[in-house]
C-alpha cells in the first residue's frame, strides 16, 4: 500500500509518511515517539523548515535539554503539514502499540486531520481495536481484510519456493507445512 502511495506522490507536496508498531517495542513506542517519528519523515523530505528547527532550539534550552512534548509535537505537525497539498500518516500493526499510548496518538490525529483537511490517515490493526478508532476519528471508514485460503497456500508456497535452503527440506516437510499451517489458519 505504501510503495503504491510513494509511486503515485510523485510531487514534492505530496509526503507519504509511515510507522509500523511493533508490540516488543512498546515502551519506546510512546505517542509522542510515534508523532515525533512522522515529523522526523516529514521534516526530512527537503531541508527541516524553520519553525521545526526553532521549536528543538527552543525546548533544548528549557530544564535539562528536554525534547519536546506531545503537545508541541502536535502543533509542529499541524503547522508542518498546512504547507502541504496532501499528507498520507500510515501507521501499520495500531494494534501492536501499548493501548495507553494509542490513545494518545489517536487522539492526536483526530486534532491534526481536524485542522487538515489535505491529510489522510490509513490504519491497519486487528478488529479489537475497532471501537477506539471510532471513538477517536468517528468519520473513519473500515475495510476488513480476510485472506482467503487460497491467499495463505499462495503466499506459503512462494516462501517455500524462495527457501535458501532448498536441500533442508523434502516433499514430506513440505506437505506437512503447508497442510498443519493452512489447517491451523482454518480453525482461526
Amino acid at each position: 500500500m505504501i510503495d503504491t502511495l510513494c509511486d503515485r506522490s510523485e510531487a514534492e507536496d505530496i509526503a507519504v509518511v509511515g510507522l509500523y508498531c511493533d508490540f516488543f517495542a512498546q515502551k519506546e513506542q510512546s505517542a509522542a515517539g510515534m508523532l515525533g517519528a512522522i515529523l522526523k519523515q516529514l521534516a526530512t523530505r527537503g531541508g527541516i523548515p524553520k519553525h521545526i528547527r526553532e521549536a528543538f532550539q527552543r525546548a533544548k534550552k528549557e530544564f535539562g535539554g528536554r525534547g519536546l512534548r506531545h503537545p508541541d509535537l502536535v502543533q509542529i505537525l499541524k503547522k508542518t503539514i498546512s504547507s502541504l497539498q496532501r499528507v498520507f500518516i500510515c501507521i501499520d500493526g495500531l494494534d501492536e502499540s501499548a493501548p495507553k499510548h494509542r490513545r494518545g496518538l489517536l487522539e492526536s490525529l483526530r486534532e491534526i486531520v481536524r485542522v487538515s483537511p489535505n491529510t489522510r490517515v490509513l490504519l491497519t490493526g486487528r478488529p479489537h481495536i475497532d471501537d477506539e478508532i471510532v471513538r477517536c476519528l468517528s468519520n473513519a471508514a473500515r475495510i476488513d481484510v480476510v485472506p482467503t485460503q487460497d491467499d495463505i497456500k499462495s503466499y506459503l508456497e512462494r516462501r517455500l519456493d524462495g527457501d535458501t535452503e532448498p536441500s533442508a527440506m523434502d516433499c514430506g516437510l513440505r506437505t506437512d507445512i503447508m497442510r498443519d499451517i493452512l489447517a491451523g489458519v482454518s480453525e482461526m
